[in-house]
């Protein structure tokens, strides 16, 4: 069963086709297709043990069950060797073999596939005065230590010349705010900044949306070209500490129209950029403290208070890193890969298996009349995964519709009730190695 096929069918038991394998390719660079072609070339011409549609599935089990080495997800799943019995075990080295086989594109390119058509659907009660809300935000992932993801990865350094514990790498994503699925992302090592990986998907933000920034993506050149894309696409972000502006036009109280002088380090990057750009600053206040965001949304349609109570749905990115980071990694902080591209192909593969969570959990909501961000996720995933086991043993990819069907009126039960954010401010928390750092130790070569 391939892993194409069951996405497919998942969407089509919605309603809601997924174009096939060759519509989609029509939207990724040709050298992905002609790789993923070739990768499936291999594994019929040379009679592969382990199909790559396999290793896929076995790539997104290991996002599900983290906590089991990679031989119990392959036994869980019952991905076995073409001619052995389902008893039979495969061994460590040909699991790590078929994954180097499979590489990272087929994964990236999958995910991306799916996030182009579940990313953007459109909910009954995910607008917001007819605005489609999404938002943009930054996570960090750890790697195992060794010479080549230190030197491929990189890593943070500390106040000494000392640097941190682990090679990390940066994920910046686009996350449809209401449904919590991601609708596009991009991974790079540590070294790269948040606001070029954001640069990557900005023309993905479809027309009639607003995005929500953490004030680490101010950008004159990020912000304009979300504004001046698609037509009626608009931004909000925190205004950043420092900035001098000058006031052209108050439309009330704590709204006003501003002018800012663009730097001459983004014109130089981008000449196209104007001298001054102009945005509308709401300001309100929070526990006695007035904050301040900047946004493109126009004071004729949108009042200061809608501005204001908006965005404090940004933290809704913030939630579904938690829930990757916590209910599917287990809290494990560190990927369990060790090489460079395995690494890639993990990460990818956890935001594949995330996003089957948070469809499946989006579409029961909406049979049960509620809103996806009301399904508790950790259940769900739990649940799910213990439904593929179940289902790895089925023959016939016509009975995923009726099995997902059945799924989803099981998650319908596991709504949660929401309650009122918590107002303490965030504190710098411990860090959660599990070994003591010697502060006196050389420095890392």
């Amino acid at each position: 069963m391939s892993i194409a096929q069951d996405l497919s069918d998942v969407l089509e038991a919605a309603g809601q086709p997924l174009a096939r394998l060759d519509t989609l390719a029509q939207h990724i660079p040709q050298e992905w297709i002609e790789a993923a072609a070739l990768l499936a070339d291999q594994a019929t011409i040379r009679r592969r043990r382990l199909p790559a549609d396999m290793v896929l599935w076995l790539v997104v089990g290991m996002a599900l069950f983290r906590s089991e080495p990679i031989t119990e997800v392959a036994r869980r799943l019952n991905i076995c060797a073409e001619g052995l019995a389902n008893d039979v075990l495969l061994a460590k080295s040909a699991l790590s073999h078929a994954r180097q086989r499979l590489g990272k594109q087929p994964v990236e390119w999958l995910f991306q596939q799916c996030a182009n058509v579940w990313g953007y659907e459109r909910y009954p009660q995910d607008q917001w005065h007819g605005l489609q809300v999404f938002a943009v935000d930054g996570a960090l992932f750890r790697t195992q230590e060794t010479a080549e993801l230190r030197e491929h990865f990189g890593s943070g350094n500390t106040s000494t010349t000392r640097q941190t514990p682990y090679p990390m790498l940066r994920l910046v994503a686009l996350i449809n705010v209401r449904s919590h699925v991601f609708a596009s992302a991009a991974i790079s090592p540590y070294r790269k900044g948040e606001i070029p990986l954001a640069s990557e998907f900005v023309d993905a933000i479809p027309a009639d949306s607003v995005t929500l920034l953490d004030k680490g993506f101010f950008s004159a050149d990020l912000l304009l070209g979300i504004q001046n894309g698609e037509s009626n696409r608009h931004w909000m972000i925190p205004e950043r500490k420092g900035l001098v502006s000058t006031e052209l036009e108050r439309y009330g109280d704590g709204d006003c129209l501003v002018q800012m002088r663009v730097s001459p380090q983004a014109r130089k990057k981008n000449p196209q950029l104007p001298e001054h750009w102009q945005v509308r600053a709401v300001t309100y206040e929070v526990q006695g403290k007035d904050k301040t965001v900047f946004t493109s949304l126009p004071a004729k349609q949108f009042s200061a208070k809608q501005v204001a109570t908006l965005y404090h749905e940004r933290w809704e990115i913030e939630l579904g890193f938690r829930d990757i980071k916590s209910s599917m990694q287990d809290n494990t902080l560190t990927l369990r890969s060790k090489t460079v591209d395995l690494v890639y192909q993990e990460l990818w593969g956890v935001l594949l298996g995330y996003n089957v969570v948070r469809r499946e959990a989006s579409q029961a909501a909406v049979a049960h009349l509620r809103a996806p961000s009301e399904i508790s996720f950790k259940f769900a995933c739990q649940f799910i995964a213990a439904q593929l086991v179940v289902m790895a043993g089925a023959v016939s990819p016509g009975n995923t519709p009726r099995r997902l069907a059945d799924l989803r009126g099981s998650i319908g039960l596991l709504f949660i009730r929401k309650r009122p954010r918590p107002s303490t401010p965030r504190t710098v928390k411990m860090s959660k190695t599990r070994y003591p750092v010697d502060r006196n130790a050389a420095p890392l070569k």
